[in-house]
């Protein structure tokens, strides 16, 4: 998983879910009356830990809160208990975790909760120990301190290095979203920095829209129901890179040119379309991502019916 060499903790790139998540206040966050002034006070109590967020210690405040809140029934603190599963803040980084707690919650019409659910890829019924017991949850481990710099080849290793520490939120978020799916993120970091260069409300002309630069055809095929929201976007986003590589075979090159230009241009002109734009494209990807071919799963689609043609003519 990629890391920045040398981590400076700012409020954005520790804030770096709830951006993840539409929710922009705390009175937004809660769902209040669910159970009454003691269930209120508490969930209050937890976001301000959360909003404070100077430290894992916060976070796992927050997460103890969220642990009593669930068991009094806070479909809410479900959710958020749910987000620091999912991206490891103040506790162990569990995705199992994470899908359990949105299941729940999306049973009980939690709306985010099921947007959340299909982001992390993963079924479970497994609650955390906090939740079905009188227990804390376990305190996620400090960070570990590097003692010297590590120099990266990689020429996207050293344009994530210079990037402000306002964007680093989403270097985490992009990392954790691509280790749920099996795709290497240095893949799925360059495909942001060609297409949006990290603002996540980033509209085109053309109406792609986002981190990864959707066009609606795309948002609506991979059900992600707001493009704008970052980890809907990205898990969006790598859903299309998965199936692309599985279409061709792992093929870097053609499936750069069909997440540009689109599967159906690339099979028409057997591979990259004489676009300027869409072969500018590709190149600039071969500039950052240096590999030619990425593991898939050949189950989620069947191979293009041009691979077989381009084999041959290169023979």
């Amino acid at each position: 998983m990629l890391h920045k060499t040398i981590v400076i903790l700012s409020c954005w790139s520790i804030l770096f879910f709830f951006m993840a998540s539409p929710a922009l206040s705390v009175s937004e966050q809660l769902v209040m009356g669910e159970g009454g002034p003691k269930l209120d006070a508490l969930m209050i109590k937890a976001a301000n830990y959360e909003s404070k967020s100077e430290s894992h210690d916060n976070y796992w405040q927050a997460a103890a809160i969220y642990c009593e809140a669930s068991k009094l029934g806070s479909i809410e603190a479900q959710y958020r208990l749910g987000m620091l599963y999912a991206f490891g803040k103040g506790v162990p980084e569990n995705r199992a975790f994470a899908a359990s707690l949105f299941s729940l919650a999306s049973r009980q019409g939690h709306a985010k909760a099921f947007d959340m659910l299909e982001t992390v890829h993963f079924k479970s019924q497994e609650l955390p120990p906090c939740v079905i017991s009188d227990t804390l949850p376990e305190k996620q481990p400090p960070p570990p301190v590097l003692e010297t710099v590590e120099h990266h080849t990689e020429p996207i290793d050293l344009y994530l290095e210079s990037l402000p520490d306002s964007k680093s939120w989403i270097i985490d978020l992009a990392n954790t979203i691509s280790s749920w799916y099996e795709i290497d993120p240095r893949l799925v970091l360059s495909i942001i920095t060609i297409e949006s260069e990290f603002e996540p409300k980033a509209r085109s002309h053309k109406s792609a829209m986002g981190l990864m630069q959707l066009i609606p055809s795309t948002a609506e095929r991979f059900n992600v129901k707001n493009a704008f929201n970052a980890s809907q976007n990205i898990r969006g986003g790598i859903e299309y890179l998965r199936w692309l590589l599985s279409y061709y075979r792992g093929s870097i090159e053609l499936v750069t040119a069909a997440y540009n230009a689109g599967e159906k241009a690339v099979d028409r002109y057997l591979g990259i379309p004489p676009y300027p734009e869409t072969r500018e494209y590709v190149k600039r990807l071969k500039k950052l991502y240096l590999r030619s071919t990425h593991p898939y799963d050949e189950n989620i689609t069947e191979p293009s019916p041009i691979l077989t043609k381009i084999s041959s003519l290169r023979k």
